[in-house]
């Protein structure tokens, strides 16, 4: 009887272990189909001849964009179903045009830790 139950544990404890090993291998394998698919998507959109400016939130569903379409500048209204144009732009007409790569201050594009010295900051230690 005490073997039996013996042999129960260990069969418990292998089903365990084994339920851990499945679910690793799901998640390292979820996690390299999703690195894959970014890269997928950043090779598609890397030599396009329609860039994005700038984009202003006015609300829930409501932007304004300044976008790059060849060589103009257009400014559109994006709502939950339409786009609509609202002006064409000169370059003299920009305050700032970013450069490729040129989104975050520092030249770095939008990185973690760029994010993360920018919130220290904003909240008080305790």
């Amino acid at each position: 009887m005490a073997l039996l139950a013996l042999s129960s544990k260990w069969q418990s404890f292998a089903q365990l272990v084994s339920l851990i090993l499945i679910f690793l291998f799901v998640l390292g394998l979820t996690a390299l189909t999703a690195r894959w698919i970014a890269r997928y998507q950043k090779g598609m959109a890397h030599n396009r001849n329609i860039r994005v400016i700038e984009t202003f939130r006015v609300s829930n569903n409501k932007f304004i964009q300044i976008i790059q379409v060849g060589t103009k500048y257009l400014a559109i209204s994006i709502c939950k179903d339409t786009m609509h144009l609202l002006t064409e732009l000169t370059e003299e007409q920009l305050l700032q045009i970013p450069s490729d790569g040129e989104d975050a201050p520092n030249g770095r594009k939008g990185q973690f830790q760029d994010i993360l010295d920018g919130l220290r900051g904003k909240f008080p230690k305790k």
